[in-house]
This record gives structure tokens, C-alpha cells and sequence, in this order.
């Protein structure tokens, strides 16, 4: 098994996590409260999970569960460069178009600066 690692970076509004390793059973508590702690409310998460290898249920039961957290704080959780593996897992749960998914980091962290700036006009 390939350990689990977590790191945050600040965007302008938000936050970038990025998962890299397998989730499981072994660490999924352990994923979760990291991204919880990361996790900043009423703004987006955007979760770079390019180095997520593996997930079994319980890393999809994190995902689903972030992104109750997320949405009840006002915030929107994306998904970005899933792996195979892990996209299998979204897929066959039927979870897959139910999420905010984007093919690479660029993409999502363009989305959430496009729905930041959008926000700021709208107050004007």
C-alpha cells in the first residue's frame, strides 16, 4: 500500500488540497479530518487528486461526505485529474455527475476564480 499525504495551498478564494497515495479503511479518518482542517467555510475546496492511485468505499464515503460539509457552508467542493481508479469508484457508485469533476487543476481553480469574480461583480 502506498502511504497517504496531504498538502494545502491558498488560492485567492479557497483552498487546494492535494491527495496523493491510496485511500482506504487504513487512513480514510485520517484524510478526512486533514482536508476538514484545510477546509475553509463558505469558500470553495478544490481537491487535486492527480496522485490518488486507489479509493476504495471509504475514500469515496470521505468525498461524499467533504462535499455535504462543503455545500452546507455555503462553499463547492471540485474534483480535479481523477485517476482511473478512483474515477472507477465515482462511476460505478453513481456518484460521478453529481460532483463537480474537472479533467486538471488548472480547469477547476479557473472555475472557482471565474465563480469568485462573478460573485464580486454581482455585489456591484
Amino acid at each position: 500500500m502506498s502511504p497517504l499525504s496531504v498538502d494545502e495551498r491558498r488560492l485567492v478564494t479557497g483552498v487546494l488540497v492535494t491527495v496523493a497515495g491510496e485511500a482506504d479503511s487504513t487512513n480514510a479518518d485520517w484524510l478526512e479530518s486533514s482536508v476538514e482542517s484545510a477546509r475553509r467555510p463558505g469558500e470553495p475546496l478544490v481537491l487535486d487528486l492527480s496522485g490518488l492511485t486507489f479509493m476504495d468505499s471509504s475514500g469515496l464515503q470521505v468525498l461524499l461526505r467533504l462535499n455535504a460539509a462543503t455545500r452546507v457552508q455555503g462553499g463547492v467542493l471540485h474534483l480535479a485529474a481523477v485517476q482511473d481508479l478512483p474515477a472507477r469508484v465515482l462511476q460505478i457508485s453513481g456518484v460521478w455527475d453529481a460532483l463537480n469533476i474537472h479533467t486538471g487543476v488548472e480547469e477547476a481553480v479557473a472555475v472557482v476564480l471565474h465563480d469568485h469574480e462573478t460573485r464580486l461583480q454581482e455585489r456591484q
